[in-house]
């Protein structure tokens, strides 16, 4: 057995479609996402007034001003309150966007949510990315799905928690609920 296992090809080889991942030139634009940009489908947000937050991984030293996020084909419509907020591993509130009210948010759209203020990240590891939308109807994300969390330690790729949000996000990210479908998240 080799350093790679039993696997007999070359790691660049098998990996090349991951290229497709990113953005062209990586290095021309600093962002962070939480899923590859191949495989996407459009998922199911969370109900009304709950917030769905995303296990996005930082490095030590990213400095994070914006969150977005992308509808797919069902736009918000009569929405009321939306915002993006960035959590700690611990679920602890680190920033939050404006309240987006009553702007509009068409199917098949990004939507940024700048920061109050930007987080310089500490620690690399595991953060939280979250979004809450209060509207007649909310806007469905393209993402994935993702399975529960199986070995002890393990965290939900996708959660939920709270319930009759409107402008503010929670201190913290209180009682989270297991989530199928993981919005797609890009951190800049």
């Amino acid at each position: 057995m080799t350093l790679l296992g039993t696997f007999k090809g070359n790691p660049r080889n098998d990996l090349g479609w991951l290229n497709s991942a990113g953005r062209p030139d990586p290095e021309a634009v600093f962002h962070r996402a939480n899923l590859p940009r191949v495989g996407l489908d459009d998922i199911a947000t969370a109900a009304t007034g709950v917030m769905c937050s995303v296990a996005l991984y930082l490095q030590d030293g990213d400095l994070i001003s914006n969150l977005t996020f992308v509808s797919g084909g069902t736009a918000a419509a009569t929405p009321t309150n939306q915002f993006a907020a960035l959590y700690s591993g611990a679920g602890v509130l680190l920033a939050q966007s404006a309240d987006k009210t009553t702007e509009a948010w068409g199917g098949d759209t990004a939507k940024s949510f700048a920061l109050a203020s930007p987080v310089r990240i500490t620690k690399s590891g595991v953060y939280y990315a979250a979004l809450s939308v209060t509207a007649g109807t909310v806007p469905t994300l393209v993402g994935s799905v993702g399975a529960k969390p199986v070995l002890s330690g393990e965290g939900n790729l996708a959660q939920t928690s709270g319930t009759g949000l409107t402008a503010t996000a929670p201190a913290t990210i209180a009682t989270p609920a297991f989530k199928r479908h993981v919005p797609l998240v890009i951190a800049t």
